[in-house]
């Protein structure tokens, strides 16, 4: 189920969504400065691609220096991306069987404002919680 939900979200929103993570860190990558914003921003691109069967939690050992790039994130490219989610997220839910993907758009926002101090982990591994 979990793959044909996927699927399904790599045609109605995953694609577009990733594409503009992956254009954010292109972008991050091209001054030295920036590089862990781009880095995060790839790595919430494959989370975006592919989001079902997968959650996000807090890392441990986050401290200070997460929470200033994520200001310096949410102003420079943060909002932006939660824009996206949720102006794709309330056309998927005009429709029935977009709901859940709007839904899931929806649970991706928080993620693209703070992508600092957050992993990417299984919903199934139940260690990592």
């Amino acid at each position: 189920m979990r793959t044909l939900l996927n699927v399904i979200w790599l045609v109605l929103a995953g694609f577009w969504m990733a594409l503009s993570y992956v254009v954010a860190g292109i972008i991050c990558c091209i001054l030295i400065i920036t590089i862990p914003f781009g880095i995060a921003s790839f790595r919430i691109a494959g989370f975006a691609l592919w989001p079902f069967g997968r959650t996000t939690v807090p890392k441990r050992g986050a401290g200070v220096g997460s929470l200033i790039g994520n200001i310096i994130w949410i102003i420079v490219a943060g909002w932006w991306l939660a824009l996206g989610h949720l102006f794709t997220g309330l056309l998927l839910c005009l429709t029935i069987i977009g709901i859940p993907f709007g839904i899931a758009n929806f649970k991706l926002i928080p993620i693209s404002l703070t992508p600092l101090g957050h992993e990417i982990v299984s919903s199934n591994d139940p260690s990592r919680f």
